[in-house]
């Protein structure tokens, strides 16, 4: 190569560099005036999201209410209660009262089962609440467990229902005469000292032989179980009253 070529290679090359500057330069106006435009969209949409937020109307997002079937399994669901011999006739007696909450207020179906001596319950396409099939059996299990209609149907009404159920065995190993006056001291003369446990703590109280059944919110079923607990133990029904006028006494000014 003679001294002239590279003269010219040398006169090229400096003609090029600075179109090659040029065009380093076009690319970096157009990142900043990209970076730019981006950082404008970016600030706009934080205002109007900050505009949303402030506004009176608050962003909720707006979706259907899920019915019974959907927030369960999505297939229908069935409860059975058995029935006992001795709440057969009872059963039969009253069954349009005791089907009537079923169906009017819950939506469910109801049915009685003859040949396995129980009561069949099934949601239907009408159920609008998740928890009716529950409330509906709860309701059922009080009724064979002996409780009146009226007393049963709050399981349906208020959610903070609960029913204990215990024997006299489980608090003092008791048999023969000395289980039968126990359980005399917890009903009394006429019932009377029954009532007065149901009238001083706010529940209801069922006697099925050795068995005990309590319906109530679980503050008054604490109280009503220490009371018959002191009962099965021994305790005189005097002092019993005594307590429970004390406890009816809280509860007044409490309320």
């Amino acid at each position: 190569m003679t001294d002239d070529d590279r003269r010219g290679q040398r006169s090229r090359s400096r003609s090029r560099s600075p179109a090659k500057s040029a065009g380093v330069g076009e690319a970096e106006d157009r990142y900043s005036k990209v970076t730019t435009i981006s950082a404008k969209e970016l600030a706009a949409g934080a205002a109007a999201a900050k505009t949303d937020v402030d506004g009176d109307e608050p962003m909720v997002p707006d979706f259907p209410a899920l019915t019974a079937q959907e927030m369960g399994t999505g297939s229908k669901q069935y409860r059975r209660i058995r029935v006992p011999p001795h709440r057969l006739t009872p059963l039969r007696a009253e069954w349009d009262t005791v089907m009537a909450p079923i169906v009017e207020h819950l939506m469910l179906q109801i049915r009685y089962n003859p040949k396995m001596r129980c009561v069949e319950l099934k949601t239907s396409e009408h159920t609008s609440d998740s928890g009716a099939i529950q409330k509906g059996a709860d309701f059922i299990q009080a009724y064979m467990l002996g409780f009146e209609i009226q007393d049963a149907v709050a399981l349906l009404r208020l959610d903070d229902l609960f029913i204990d159920t215990f024997e006299v065995k489980d608090v003092k190993m008791l048999s023969g005469d000395h289980l039968s006056r126990a359980i005399g001291r917890i009903a009394g003369q006429d019932g009377k000292t029954r009532f007065a446990i149901e009238n001083a703590t706010r529940t209801r109280v069922v006697l099925a032989d050795s068995r005990i059944h309590i319906l109530g919110s679980y503050n008054n079923i604490s109280l009503a179980r220490n009371s018959i607990c002191d009962l099965i133990m021994g305790a005189p029904p005097g002092k019993v009253y005594n307590k429970m006028r004390n406890v009816s006494k809280r509860l007044s000014e409490r309320f």
